[in-house]
């Protein structure tokens, strides 16, 4: 506020610009592109992680196939997955959501292989003895397992799917937060970039704390409490 500078603006003036972006609409709009990018991506690197996963883990055949093809995944940079879809699919939303998801999903696999090799065996025998149908097993005994493994990949996930969508969108998308921060960029606009990182923030932690953290703790709830 002391400083007035045109790169370093006032709170009051970040404000009014979330105030005016939310009136025209353009906000709302521009967010709910890429919540629904975030969403959809990170949908599929839940599902196809943690089946992978789940099955190196029990696996050592599956694991030890895999494994170099994991290790690539991992090490390979976000902006080179993003490029090769775009050049591979084109420029629209299926390489950008399968671009997202390929590379979260290592990561995914990564965590549900641990929590995977971690699995009660005494629990399983017994399931083995009752001879419980595949999908009870399953359910019962180790869904509950894997969950706190699910809950700390997807709060990891989450956090990873929202900065490469902004990356996916700055480069070859016309919409959402990504776009709309490298047009202010291009303008020089800081006013616009802090509204939109400001909003983004608040974003993040709403659903951190009314989404994330309750699925997380229903997720732990079978477990025993530390005094």
């Amino acid at each position: 506020m002391l400083a007035q500078s045109r790169l370093l603006p006032s709170p009051l003036g970040v404000a009014e610009n979330i105030v005016a972006d939310l009136k025209s609409g353009e906000l709302p709009l521009e967010v709910g592109y890429t919540l629904a990018r975030v969403i959809a991506s990170f949908s599929i690197a839940l599902v196809l992680g943690s089946v992978a996963g789940y099955a190196m883990g029990q696996s050592r055949t599956i694991d030890r196939y895999a494994d170099p093809w994991l290790v690539a995944l991992i090490n390979l940079p976000a902006l080179v997955t993003i490029i090769f879809a775009y050049v591979w699919i084109g420029l629209n939303e299926t390489a950008a959501i399968l671009a997202v998801a390929l590379n979260k999903l290592p990561n995914m696999i990564v965590v549900v292989r641990e929590g995977a090799r971690a699995l009660d065996p005494g629990l399983d025998e017994m399931a083995r003895a009752y001879r419980l149908a595949r999908f009870t097993r399953l359910r019962h005994i180790v869904a509950p397992q894997l969950a706190p493994y699910l809950a700390a990949g997807s709060r990891s996930g989450l956090a990873t799917a929202w900065k490469i969508v902004l990356v996916v969108e700055l480069i070859g998308r016309p919409n959402g937060v990504g776009f709309v921060l490298g047009s202010a960029f291009s303008l020089f606009d800081m006013t616009k970039i802090l509204g939109y990182a400001v909003t983004f923030i608040v974003l993040m932690l709403a659903i951190e704390n009314f989404l994330v953290q309750p699925l997380e703790r229903r997720a732990q709830r079978w477990r025993p409490q530390r005094p």
